[in-house]
């Protein structure tokens, strides 16, 4: 099971200095490079300050000239937001600059916030199936010469300009959740990626069971690769992991938030909670952090993941944001490297 970075800017309170964020982010992912992570993943976002994103190619082509040897990912583009024109020439053109490091994750996306300023009256529905002819639409354009004729899209024979380094392009990856997702990534020769999000191991394990059925409904396809994304925090002692279980309750209060869209935003910041309405939350508490992600001392981390590489995970990506100092985010990230993977070298 390889390992990799997952990472953004994150912005919390207007004191916090962009340049500043941007510089620790540059930081972690140089630790992972020089570490020997497999990749550095990084997303798309927009308007919004607790996940600063515009646009993931700028970010992996600035990550690309201060590292060596990871492999660089968006995780993930939201396929809604593009023209499939665009992305097959951006990707290519990124493909181009990193030589050849790129892979290329796309969602259908998950937050209202955006839908709703990005492109008023879509809902969820509507975004996967953008997606669904946006990833083989991207695959022919970068093969060239391909006509498209689409609900969404339709243009006249088009080739990718430029075409990618990589013979056939980048690996592609598809985030999904739901067993059509799955099903759609492996009849389109795509890697999927997968995450549980606050819940725990028995979401880890079903998202895995379905991946394994898409993969049973398609045996002439080759298996594709199955990244797990989880919130990962290695503690130095008991002290810190309750501290991170407390940290880490708190991002994900802020993430419900965001993800609701109901509270007042100004300057990209949400309203503050109040103590009482992150202790009140009914998903949420440091008990259920501590229990459903992965936090904890290198043994137990260690532990964690030796069952997600016994079910079959071939990547595992540290999910760092969370709030939390950059500071603290370096100890863990560092532990993680030092501590954690050599034990599944």
């Amino acid at each position: 099971m390889k390992f990799s970075l997952f990472a953004h800017m994150e912005r919390i309170s207007p004191d916090q200095d962009q340049k500043q964020l941007y510089d620790e982010f540059i930081a972690l992912c140089k630790i992972a490079d020089a570490g020997g992570m497999h990749a550095v993943w990084t997303g798309e976002h927009h308007g919004m300050n607790f996940t600063m994103a515009p646009n993931p190619f700028l970010n992996l082509i600035d990550v690309a000239r201060h590292t060596q040897h990871v492999r660089l990912g968006t995780g993930t583009v939201i396929a809604p937001f593009w023209h499939p024109i665009r992305l097959a020439g951006e990707a290519a053109m990124t493909d181009l600059i990193t030589d050849g490091r790129l892979d290329l994750g796309i969602a259908r996306g998950a937050y209202s916030f955006e839908y709703e300023r990005m492109m008023p009256g879509l809902d969820a529905w509507e975004a996967g199936q953008r997606m669904r002819e946006l990833v083989p639409a991207v695959q022919r354009l970068w093969e060239g010469d391909y006509t498209h004729e689409g609900e969404f899209f339709r243009f006249p024979k088009t080739t990718s300009a430029p075409q990618p380094l990589q013979p056939g392009g980048p690996p592609i990856w598809v985030a999904a959740r739901d067993p059509n997702s799955h099903e759609f990534a492996v009849a389109n020769g795509c890697h999927v990626q997968v995450t549980p999000l606050w819940n725990g191991d028995d979401e880890v394990a079903d998202l895995m069971a379905k991946f394994k059925a898409a993969c049973a409904k398609y045996p002439a396809q080759p298996r594709p690769k199955i990244m797990l994304l989880r919130h990962t925090y290695v503690a130095e002692d008991a002290a810190d992991v309750a501290r991170a279980a407390i940290e880490l309750n708190r991002f994900y209060c802020y993430f419900g938030a965001w993800f609701m869209n109901k509270r007042e935003i100004h300057q990209g910041l949400i309203d503050p909670l109040s103590e009482d309405e992150i202790a009140a939350h009914p998903m949420y508490s440091p008990a259920n952090m501590e229990r459903d992600l992965v936090i904890g001392t290198a043994g137990t981390v260690i532990d964690r993941l030796r069952k997600c590489a016994e079910l079959g995970y071939d990547e595992y990506s540290f999910w760092v944001d969370s709030s939390m100092s950059f500071e603290r985010k370096k100890a863990s990230l560092e532990r993680f490297i030092a501590d954690v993977m050599p034990a599944f070298q």
